[in-house]
């Protein structure tokens, strides 16, 4: 019982297809705009800085 709970507590799913879908091409058959443009840019930014910002913390942990 405990062991599922852990797996579902664990399940990243959803946030393992978002960081999928923000780092690849972008759809031709979409219409796209420059606010778009603007937001999936800001958000690849912020999602490089909280990696660089994790892996940090881990080797300042682990030294």
């Amino acid at each position: 019982m405990a062991n599922s709970r852990l797996k579902e507590f664990f399940q990243l799913g959803e946030v393992s297809n978002y960081f999928i879908r923000v780092f690849q091409k972008p759809d031709p058959n979409r219409p796209s705009n420059f606010n778009i443009r603007m937001m999936h840019g800001i958000n690849k930014i912020s999602i490089l800085m909280f990696l660089a910002a994790i892996i940090i913390w881990i080797i300042k942990r682990v030294l």
